[in-house]
């Protein structure tokens, strides 16, 4: 406002003084003709239609021509700028990338970095609706992930002020998957301001699991511990027993091979599995696709059996196949790092032989079952025991080197069990199309992890591309049976039990069987139904 009271002042005293230099030289102009002359000459226009011929007044109009210069055409640019476009720019900025929640918000996740788990976290508290910040300190990143679509607050994840600004005293889960020195500070942080929420944090170190505790975390997460048992839980083993890969209380979740069995060429309704066991059949992996579990699905050789029911159960099951499909060879495990060997620590709990293969010499533990060398090296496999082993564990964290040894175990052994590592989603797909039976995501084992706690459910991950998940029963459902919800032909999604208050779980619930207001139900699906399922029937709470 200074600025332009100075340039308006200027402007007026230039167009009196105009009149004065004008008369000096006989000439007489209307007061609006001053202020034309003035306008036209201080913004270097100069139309030429009046001119001074006196040394005066051109040094006058040199006067008035400078002046315009330096107060319109550099000034005046610079003063809009600072005054008028970067305060807005800051607006628009901070609009996209703000400092703050708004007030009142509750129930929210703070998510203080992004990485291939949270991004797949925030994927799916987008599907179930559940508001989330995700914490950048750096203004730039912030307004990229904000125009990619991220609800973003443009703070530091470490600083004390951080929080008070994030509500964080209504705030469900706290999120923190980096360094484990900043996961330590964040913790520590968080709980000075909320001795309650609940702190979900990411360890590399398992020295540091300790610390976390102590500095206020409910859950430490050693990813590379639980890809490496998850990938263990997928191996068949050797024969066609049923192999527990997750439960739920009472519920029993489980695979078995179709492989060398007497269900191969049959139909799941001829082969009368659930009228002889009373396990429930779930679903169907041929070669890394699952699929459901149709009365006329055929069983073939390359078929695994997802399966439901209690302990007992699965015993009949095992009663009935347990001969078949029956080898001790041992399992095969690429790579030596933390991943590998939590397998191998799993593999060896079932008393399941393995043999691990590792270029790096120094993570050679055990010359019996450790063989150092490279894997691209047929030589190297065939030590391990290539032509022979029934199953392959690839637990590189270099995806690409994943999918170049899937292609190639496969072409060496066609009829192998491959079980496969993916840090990214993306390349899921691409493993898959490479050979590999199973693949187990980085990313969307930790964010199923996170959910899970924050949903205060039990751990469980299956595999890629297969959820469990539970639904309190709403109007939606309620007064229906299974049948007439007709939830697994809307959804792809199978209730392999209730949770009753009075009569407890029902493990492979009888289809006829009417849901009741405020029940659970336990589903099993792929990550396609599992939104189906949400879209259709979570909007609905009451």
């Amino acid at each position: 406002m200074k600025f332009v009271g100075v340039l308006f002042a200027l402007y007026v005293t230039y167009a009196i003084l105009f009149h004065y230099v004008a008369l000096y030289e006989g000439q007489e102009h209307s007061w609006l003709t001053g202020f034309y002359w003035v306008l036209v000459t201080m913004s270097t226009l100069g139309f030429g239609d009046i001119v001074f011929t006196s040394d005066i007044g051109r040094f006058f109009s040199m006067l008035v021509l400078f002046s315009g210069v330096l107060f319109l055409l550099v000034m005046l640019p610079f003063t809009f700028i600072e005054f008028f476009y970067a305060p807005w720019m800051k607006a628009q900025n901070q609009a996209r990338a703000p400092k703050e929640l708004p007030e009142g918000t509750r129930d929210h996740v703070i998510i203080t970095n992004l990485d291939v788990i949270t991004e797949s976290l925030i994927n799916k508290l987008d599907s179930y609706k559940i508001e989330y910040a995700l914490l950048e300190p750096d203004l730039q990143k912030a307004l990229d992930l904000s125009d990619m679509g991220y609800n973003v607050i443009n703070r530091d994840p470490t600083d004390h002020d951080t929080y008070k600004a994030l509500c964080i005293e209504d705030a469900n889960l706290v999120v923190a998957t980096g360094k484990d020195t900043v996961n330590t500070n964040v913790t520590f942080t968080v709980r000075e301001f909320n001795k309650d929420v609940k702190i979900v944090v990411t360890s590399a170190s398992p020295d540091s699991v300790d610390i976390l505790q102590m500095a206020g975390a409910n859950h430490v997460l050693q990813m590379g511990e639980i890809l490496g048992r998850s990938l263990a839980r997928r191996t068949l083993g050797g024969n066609a027993r049923v192999h527990v890969i997750g439960h739920i209380d009472e519920l029993v979740i489980g695979e078995s091979t179709a492989q060398e069995t007497p269900l191969i060429g049959k139909t799941l309704k001829d082969s009368k599995i659930r009228e002889s066991t009373g396990v429930m059949v779930v679903g169907m992996w041929e070669r890394g696709k699952f699929k459901q579990a149709l009365p006329d699905s055929v069983i073939t050789d390359k078929t695994v059996l997802v399966l439901a029911g209690n302990v007992e159960q699965l015993r009949n099951y095992d009663e009935l196949v347990s001969i078949y499909h029956v080898s001790d060879k041992p399992v095969i495990i690429i790579g030596a790092g933390r991943v590998g060997r939590s397998a191998a620590k799993s593999l060896s709990e079932r008393q399941i032989d393995y043999r691990i293969i590792d270029k790096n010499p120094d993570r050679i533990r055990d010359k019996e079952k450790y063989i150092l060398g490279d894997a691209a090296d047929h030589n190297v496999l065939n030590k391990a025991g290539l032509d022979e082993a029934h199953t392959a564990l690839i637990t590189t964290h270099d995806d690409d080197v994943n999918i170049f040894l899937t292609i190639y175990c496969r072409r060496l052994s066609p009829n192998m069990q491959i079980i496969s590592r993916a840090t990214y989603e993306k390349n899921i797909n691409t493993m898959h199309r490479a050979g590999a039976d199973f693949v187990m995501s980085y990313a969307t084992m930790g964010a199923n992890s996170i959910f899970n706690i924050l949903e205060g459910q039990e751990v469980l991950t299956l595999a890629e591309g297969l959820n469990i998940f539970n639904h309190r029963v709403n109007k939606k459902l309620a007064g229906k049976s299974l049948i007439e919800s007709d939830i697994r032909k809307e959804t792809g999604c199978t209730v392999v039990a209730i949770n009753c208050k009075n009569e407890g779980m029902i493990v492979s619930p009888d289809p006829k069987k009417v849901l009741k207001m405020d029940q659970e139900i336990i589903l099993i699906g792929s990550a396609d139904g599992e939104n189906d399922f949400s879209s259709r029937y979570e909007k609905d709470k009451n």
